[in-house]
């Protein structure tokens, strides 16, 4: 397929980039600097030159506190320059996956959320993300809208490679224990979206990798799994509590997405997400080795 990736050199984008690239797919990457998403004349040109059959869109502004204080260029990316790829992937009749967030929740449910469950975004961010959303359900005639959380990768930075670095360099680590979610790891990720836009299995999903851990247990993995593997770890994580914590962008207590349309769509779901997080820090491990 003719593939275009928007957020080439992100976190997500690098790791789609190179799946696709391996399957011998004809990819785009666009990054900041071959292409302005807030352009909207830009958008169509860059789209309507290379005839994709297919537009993966990554690029996203993901500062979710900076997002409080920075509204204008948070919808101005998320709202905006998704209305923009939207507009220029139908022209040239391109389906289209936007990547969006548990943020669209407002994360005080008891169960898992699922894909047409009422979005209630509290933030900025999740507003700006949600405003994307509908914007691709008015506008494309063919979308996939993937829901994800708590993602890490090789490429930028994260939570697994903030908790390494801590882990090597203080003697006590305190970590939130009353928000849950589910890790993502891109790779994981990348292989369900190669998949999916392969289909024209067309609506809202939730993937993530599968399982669900609060922060607190998340660091207690990957202190574990670093340590087995020969990292220097000093610190041992502790428990607390978000109110120990404050952020100036609200964060949800419950971020656990169930994968209702991965399931009735016959489409293959993600590993458990320990196996995720093991998978990705040997690979870190060979790297920095």
């Amino acid at each position: 397929m003719r593939i275009v990736v928007t957020g080439a050199s992100g976190q997500l984008g690098t790791d789609v980039v190179l799946l696709l690239q391996g399957e011998n797919h004809d990819v785009l990457g666009c990054t900041r600097n071959n292409l302005n998403i807030t352009d909207l004349e830009q958008c169509k040109k860059v789209i309507g030159t290379f005839l994709p059959e297919a537009v993966i869109h990554c690029a996203a502004y993901t500062a979710v506190d900076a997002a409080e204080t920075d509204i204008d260029k948070a919808y101005q990316v998320n709202a905006v320059g998704t209305r923009n790829i939207a507009i220029a992937s139908e022209q040239v009749g391109a389906k289209m996956i936007y990547i969006s967030t548990d943020y669209v929740f407002n994360g005080r449910s008891e169960l898992p959320y699922q894909e047409y469950d009422n979005t209630d975004p509290q933030g900025v961010y999740g507003k700006s993300k949600r405003a994307g959303e509908l914007l691709v359900q008015n506008l494309s005639s063919r979308y996939f809208i993937v829901r994800t959380s708590w993602v890490y990768g090789l490429h930028g930075n994260n939570f697994v490679k903030t908790m390494l670095r801590l882990g090597q360099e203080k003697p006590s680590l305190q970590v939130v224990h009353d928000q849950k979610g589910s890790p993502t790891y891109t790779v994981d990720l990348a292989e369900f979206l190669l998949e999916l836009v392969q289909t024209d299995k067309y609506g809202i999903y939730h993937a993530s990798n599968s399982g669900e851990c609060t922060w607190f247990e998340f660091a207690e993995a990957i202190f574990e799994e670093a340590l087995n593997m020969g990292f220097n770890m000093i610190a041992k994580p502790e428990p607390c509590t978000t109110e120990q914590f404050p952020r100036p962008a609200p964060r949800p207590f419950n971020s656990v997405m169930d994968h209702l349309s991965i399931r009735i769509n016959g489409l293959t779901d993600l590993r458990p997400w320990r196996e995720g997080l093991h998978h990705y820090l040997i690979i870190l491990s060979s790297i920095q080795s």
